[in-house]
């Protein structure tokens, strides 16, 4: 979408989270959280209020939306698995300036994907024996400052450990901070690199993904805020299907991330955790700001799309869970906010159209004037950036297969209408069926319902045609790179 005075097309800045719920934005009716500059955002950009995610993990959601193919149709479908191409390698053969600094979750971790250059920081807890080994800029950073990384193998030595839900003040200075290291080089080559081609700059923050650590000034803020409670009734753990109870079992089994999950957590224990999550989302919005800052120094502001989102969401305790991988809306439900005003974007809009996360891809490449690939499953929202009437997607869908987290079922999938949610386990009778309209927290499971049994079907059907029309697209895409 060039300027039609200069001929210039915008630079882009893609902001990606690292499990950020969907309920962070206080713009966007959310006060318990601190987000000035998001809150700016949303009142001058476009939000896309119903936005989800194709998977509930890093790497398959990531690979998604990096692609614009599902993730079975990728064969990504869980965290470990091999991608080493993109979109990018378009938007570099193009003319752009590719540059990463942050989380990108590729495998092998620091596979170009088209990027000219990559500044790789992973996860904050990457200390797992079946992860591959890896050192990446923010650990050689912390290790030439003498500081031995905040693992679960550190942590574990403090007496309150398994009493914290993976909730921790961090303790070093706040400019070895992996989210504020990440901002910092983040501006650092928008201060310094030297050329004047349009660029595309994708900043990934490593939070709020636990362990949730904020530094102390941010956390101050929240120390005694009231925040909501985790939403959980006996009823509806007793009803989860069997994948989703081995998955909590496994959680409190397992303390993935620095999180010791508790099966009944104090209601303090709660509110301490979602305080210092919170603080870690407004410690991003800061450091979003800061990069708006380096923007307007380096005189491009105006020419910019700054687009915000997340890989996935948190359920932070909501129906007894931990982070992800359900179909919880805490889990694949997730901002998405687009904002250029000097670049034609219609400002100051909520779309409440079905969105999937990955549409921001061949955004992306339509903003650059290219015309994205047929076999692309997502679609572009630059019609309604442009103030087009947005009705959004007929269906969300979202997918998982069994992981080293995840072992009670060997692939679920989810299709939402924008009322009825349905999940459906691979390998078992049981599922999920939700009323949002209803039922928005997700509390009344209707799967066994005789009288919801219509609807069961119907969205099954949808999910068999769905993953049919998947294999065509597919079958284009394996003939074009074959």
């Amino acid at each position: 979408m060039a300027d039609e005075a200069t001929g210039r097309r915008p630079n882009v800045v893609m902001i990606v989270t690292d499990q950020q719920r969907h309920d962070t934005i206080g713009a966007l009716g959310h006060s318990h959280v601190d987000t000035p500059v998001l809150d700016r955002l949303v009142r001058e950009g476009v939000a896309f209020t119903r936005t989800y995610v194709s998977a509930p993990s890093c790497s398959p959601s990531r690979a998604s939306l990096f692609t614009g193919v599902y993730p079975h149709s990728l064969g990504v479908l869980r965290n470990e698995e091999v991608w080493r191409h993109s979109w990018v390698e378009t938007l570099a053969g193009a003319g752009y300036h590719c540059v990463n600094v942050g989380k990108m979750h590729t495998n092998p971790w620091e596979t170009p994907l088209g990027f000219h250059e990559r500044t790789v920081v992973e996860n904050k807890d990457r200390d797992h024996p079946n992860v591959p080994f890896f050192h990446d800029q923010w650990d050689k950073a912390l290790w030439s400052h003498g500081v031995e990384k905040p693992t679960r193998t550190v942590r574990r030595r403090d007496a309150g450990y398994r009493e914290a839900l993976g909730a921790f003040e961090w303790a070093e200075d706040e400019a070895l901070h992996s989210d504020v290291f990440v901002g910092a080089h983040a501006r650092w080559w928008l201060d310094t690199y030297p050329g004047d081609e349009p660029f595309f700059l994708q900043v990934g923050f490593p939070g709020p993904h636990p362990p949730y650590d904020p530094v102390p000034r941010h956390l101050d803020a929240y120390r005694d805020r009231d925040v909501p409670k985790p939403v959980r009734t006996d009823a509806d753990l007793a009803n989860q299907p069997d994948a989703l109870k081995q998955l909590r079992s496994e959680h409190m089994a397992t303390d993935h991330d620095s999180v010791v999950h508790l099966a009944e957590p104090t209601d303090e224990q709660s509110r301490r955790q979602r305080r210092h999550y919170y603080a870690n989302v407004t410690m991003i919005d800061e450091q979003i700001g800061l990069i708006l800052e380096a923007l307007e120094r380096r005189g491009v502001l105006q020419n910019t799309v700054v687009m915000v989102t997340s890989d996935h969401g948190d359920c932070l305790g909501d129906h007894g869970h931990s982070q992800k991988w359900t179909m919880y809306e805490p889990s694949v439900h997730v901002p998405a906010v687009v904002w250029g005003p000097g670049c034609g974007i219609s400002g100051g809009r909520r779309l409440d159209g079905l969105t999937a996360m990955m549409d921001l891809g061949p955004t992306v490449l339509e903003l650059a004037d290219i015309t994205p690939p047929p076999w692309m499953e997502a679609v572009s929202l630059l019609p309604a950036l442009r103030g087009e009437a947005y009705d959004g997607r007929e269906y969300v869908f979202s997918e998982h297969a069994r992981d080293m987290i995840l072992q009670g079922t060997e692939l679920m999938t989810m299709v939402f209408d924008g009322r009825w949610k349905l999940v459906e386990f691979l390998d078992s009778e049981q599922g999920q069926l939700f009323d949002l309209a209803e039922d928005p927290n997700e509390l009344v499971d209707l799967w066994a319902s005789a009288d919801h049994a219509d609807i069961r079907r119907r969205l099954l059907t949808v999910v068999a045609r769905w993953r049919a029309r998947s294999a065509l697209a597919t079958a284009d895409l394996n003939r074009e790179h074959r």
